[in-house]
């Protein structure tokens, strides 16, 4: 990351600015200079010092010589990606409050002043949302009128942020809010993230009403609603392992072990009838243990995902994977795998010691049950026998970050 600075005439070199205006940047030479005008003229309106730092992508265009020409500091970021370029600007900001809107003029940035005012409040993220505020015609495409309320009733189901526009691009926020949220994504799904580690990280929040207006970039956007869609939610339901896996791998599981269990409580020799109309064959047993073992897959897909996600501090530590650590050892974990198979290969070792003595012509539909039950036991023990140790490399980072005394 390079900065390139201009001589800069608008603010004292000698003071710290108290406002940084970030504003990423890719071939916006249409209305960068308008945007970076407008910067300036809102760090006047607010009387404070400031800063006005255009986060360059890659311009092929004037847009970096427009912006040193208005009195921006340039940092230019190699890595591609709107979220990219945010945080590079963003940490190369030196002002204690950060605003950020974008550089198609689509925000007015005359209206900062309302979202610093909220943050001297006390709050630590204010979003500028658009539909508490006016959207003037031809300002917002029709899929991003009915794929944006998608998106927020998304995220504030999952994780009750409460918000009315999850993906407005204009927000203000503290610098040490920005390091406490620890922001990781590289593209549109900056803003989703942003919202998402504010409520993780229990920070106070708050939404004033702007404008959004039709942007002036001369180009087609570089939003790509069905791509960017996806990584939003994508990011979203990362962010919630429990939507993701544990609650589709607990009905699948809980599912497949009722369709055999069922089937392991009816007569050993009769059909299983069930509600006395609808037959229900050995079939369904294997439908059954289809279920139950990926149901189970993906379950401890959920515990592994959490506990990367807790020893990354991606969220905050579990008080569920404590109890977990505390009470199922490695070595617990893997006696119980053990006596989970000897009970499966019991259970097929007598169908098998049955079927001799009847001789073939004896098995009955009621041995096949048992069969699949059995077989299934065992898959389900040797998963857990290999996951055990799977858990043990993965949740050392866990423990060395909370309990690194243990």
């Amino acid at each position: 990351m390079q900065e390139t600075q201009a001589i800069d005439k608008f603010a004292p070199e000698t003071l710290e600015p108290e406002v940084s205006i970030v504003i990423p940047c890719l071939n916006e030479e249409n209305s960068i200079g308008i945007v970076v005008e407008k910067a300036w003229r809102a760090i006047d309106m607010m009387g404070v010092t400031g800063e006005v730092i255009v986060a360059d992508n890659g311009s092929t265009d004037r847009s970096v010589e427009i912006a040193l020409s208005k009195g921006a500091r340039v940092v230019h970021v190699t890595q591609k990606g709107y979220g990219n370029a945010l945080r590079g600007g963003i940490e190369a900001a030196k002002g204690k409050i950060i605003v950020i809107g974008d550089a198609d003029d689509s925000y007015d940035f005359l209206e900062a002043p309302k979202l610093v005012a909220k943050i001297k409040e006390g709050y630590d993220l204010v979003v500028g949302s658009r539909f508490k505020g006016e959207i003037l015609p031809g300002a917002m495409p029709w899929t991003s009128k009915i794929g944006n309320p998608i998106m927020t009733t998304t995220l504030n189901l999952l994780f009750r942020v409460n918000t009315s526009d999850s993906q407005s691009g204009m927000r203000a926020f503290t610098k040490e809010a920005y390091q406490k949220m620890q922001l990781q994504a590289t593209g549109m799904e900056f803003a989703s993230e942003m919202l998402i580690k504010a409520g993780k990280a229990k920070l106070k929040v708050a939404e004033v009403p702007i404008k959004l207006h039709p942007d002036k970039r001369g180009r087609p956007p570089h939003l790509r609603p069905i791509r960017d869609g996806w990584r939003h939610l994508k990011l979203m339901l990362t962010y919630s392992p429990t939507v993701l896996f544990l609650v589709p791998g607990l009905t699948l599981m809980l599912l497949g072990l009722l369709l055999m269990g069922i089937h392991l409580l009816a007569p050993m020799d009769k059909p299983l009838m069930l509600f006395g109309k609808l037959r229900m064959d050995f079939h369904w047993a294997f439908v059954g243990s289809l279920l139950a073992l990926t149901g189970y897959q993906v379950i401890n897909a959920h515990f592994m995902a959490k506990i990367y996600s807790v020893a990354h501090r991606f969220q905050e530590e579990d008080k569920f994977l404590q109890t977990i650590f505390r009470y199922l050892s490695t070595e617990r974990v893997l006696a119980l795998s053990l006596l989970v198979i000897a009970l499966g290969l019991a259970m097929d070792g007598w169908v098998l010691v049955d079927w001799i003595r009847r001789g073939y012509h004896g098995l009955v539909s009621g041995h096949t049950r048992l069969v699949i039950f059995g077989s299934t036991l065992i898959a389900l023990g040797v998963q857990t026998f290999f996951n055990a140790f799977v858990f043990s490399i993965i949740s050392e980072g866990y423990q060395r970050n909370f309990h690194p005394k243990r």
